[in-house]
Parts: structure tokens; C-alpha cells; sequence
């Protein structure tokens, strides 16, 4: 079987794009695993399956590398709507582009933790990421950690032991669980050894997402991630939405945040009007391809 793809990615967030509309594909986390090798595969973070939706535009399936199914992805889903356009809505021989029309700005995107809305302005893509959640049995964090450790029913600055170290994390939701971390320098933080010991930590019963923060000023932060299932990578969405929310409850930025990663940043507004978080940022399209499987 030859099946074709196309290689995205966004601030270095690579991924794997299939368009899987007529649910052809079988056996996806055992795919995910071999497409997205990088010595093996194609290699990527993750593969984004794009599939037909009952409720919005589209539905968008995220596969981490390690064939984990997982809920959202922040810079996944502005890939799959560069993908989206550029190959469904500005497609002449498409009969979504009789629908929609070509100059269409915005459109929905089923996950499994809620429809998103794409609005595109140019070579960037802004995603509503829907509201941050605290609540501990929601992110989820196991419930003998938080007794007694609650601010206002989060969970902020809490110490949580790795290793030989005590960090102190803040957890929030955003669709997928994270653990930030704030730290006075993010180069200077073993990346690969206390991300995966927080990861796979007990007190995390889906697992979570880690990201390390460094203040730089009120309107800017540096960002270092270690994703579920994948390990360290160059940027994540959830993640930058995340901390620039831990970083306005902690009173350390406001609540409109540029977070900072090796290939370039994304603008985070956590909005006072409607409680959701805005994120701003780029998708590239790096080459299309077919592979055998």
C-alpha cells in the first residue's frame, strides 16, 4: 500500500499530515510509532490524521510518537489548518471549496478535548484554545497530592519531588495535561533526565506534559518542553498556552505573553473577556511524500 503524506511543522513541531477523510487506515498507533521513527519512518513528533466531522469543519486525530492517542495539540492543529487551506479550500476540484469559498478566514476543528476555532490572517494561524482548567480530577492529578495544597482550588507552585530534586509545579489543563515549572535559567535545566521522571510520575495518572519557564519580563518568557509521549521538542502550543497562564496566576507576566523557543515564539492572550486562551503563531509545509507501508 503506498500512502501518501505531508511533512509540516510549526517553530520546529514536526509532524506527520494524512488526510484520512474516508477512514481508510487501520491499525493507527502502530503506524504512528513507524512513520513517525526518524532513522526508520518519516520522522516526526506526531502524525495528524485529518477525518470527517459530525459536528464541526473537520476532526483532527493526534498520534504521539510513542502511538499514544492524545487530546489536542496547539501547533498540530495550526498545521492542519495551513494543510486544510492550502489543499481542501483553495482547491478548485474540491466541493468543500464550492462550500466554504476560498476567502474563508475561520473555521472549526473537532478534537477530543472540544471543537477549536482556526481564524487565518496571513502566513499565521490563531487558535482558540478554549478556557484553562485547574481542577485537579480534571487535568488530572491524583487527589492525595492536592489535599491540603490547594490556592483556590489550584494547584500553584506546589513542590513535587524528581529524582534528587524538588520542584515546585503548577498544573493547568489545556485540553491535555500540563506541569509547569519556573525557573531562573531554562538552558541550565537536564531536560532529558527530570522530564521524563515528571512525565511518568505518579501523582499524573494520564501522564503530563512538563514545561520549564524563565521569566524574562513582564511580556516575555523562554520555554523548554518535554511532551508526553514524545520527549523534548522544540516548541508545543498546549504548553506555551500553559505557561503563559501559570505565569499570570504566579503575578510574574500579564496576560498577554510571547513565549520564546529555539526556532521563534508564539503570542499567548489569556482574555479577561471570555476566559480563553488565544494562541498566535506560524505552520510551514515542508515537502509532500508517499511512502510504502
Amino acid at each position: 500500500m503506498k500512502l501518501e503524506f505531508t511533512k509540516m511543522h510549526a517553530l520546529g513541531n514536526d509532524f506527520v499530515v494524512i488526510d484520512n477523510r474516508h477512514d481508510e487506515l487501520r491499525r493507527i498507533a502502530r503506524l504512528a510509532m513507524k512513520l513517525c521513527d526518524r532513522r526508520f519512518g518519516i520522522g516526526a513528533d506526531q502524525l495528524l490524521l485529518l477525518c470527517r466531522s459530525g459536528t464541526a469543519d473537520f476532526r483532527m486525530r493526534i498520534f504521539n510518537a510513542d502511538g499514544s492517542e492524545v487530546e489536542m495539540c496547539g501547533n498540530g492543529i495550526r498545521c492542519l489548518g495551513k494543510y486544510i487551506w492550502d489543499n481542501i479550500l483553495c482547491c478548485e476540484e474540491s466541493a468543500y471549496a464550492k462550500k466554504y469559498c476560498e476567502t474563508i478566514d475561520s473555521i472549526a476543528i473537532e478534537t477530543i478535548a472540544g471543537i477549536r476555532h482556526i481564524h487565518k490572517s496571513g502566513n499565521l494561524f490563531r487558535i482558540d484554545m478554549g478556557e484553562p482548567v485547574f481542577e485537579p480530577e480534571k487535568i488530572p492529578v491524583v487527589a492525595e497530592f492536592v489535599r491540603k495544597k490547594l490556592k483556590d482550588g489550584k494547584i500553584i507552585e506546589s513542590p513535587l519531588k524528581a529524582g534528587n530534586k524538588t520542584f515546585k509545579i503548577t498544573c493547568v489543563s489545556m485540553g491535555n495535561p500540563h506541569a509547569v515549572i519556573f525557573v531562573k535559567d531554562v538552558s541550565s535545566v537536564s531536560l532529558k533526565h527530570y522530564g521524563p521522571l515528571i512525565e511518568n510520575h505518579s501523582l499524573f495518572p494520564n501522564r503530563t506534559n512538563v514545561e520549564f519557564i524563565e521569566i524574562i519580563d513582564e511580556r516575555n518568557v523562554k520555554m523548554s518542553v518535554w511532551e508526553r509521549g514524545v520527549g523534548e521538542t522544540m516548541a508545543c502550543g498546549t504548553g506555551a498556552s500553559a505557561s503563559a497562564v501559570a505565569s499570570a496566576l504566579s503575578g510574574l507576566t500579564g496576560r498577554r505573553v510571547a513565549v520564546h523557543l529555539p526556532c521563534g515564539k508564539l503570542s499567548i492572550h489569556w482574555s479577561e473577556k471570555d476566559n480563553h486562551v488565544y494562541m498566535t503563531g506560524p505552520a510551514v509545509k515542508v515537502f509532500d511524500g508517499t511512502i510504502d507501508l
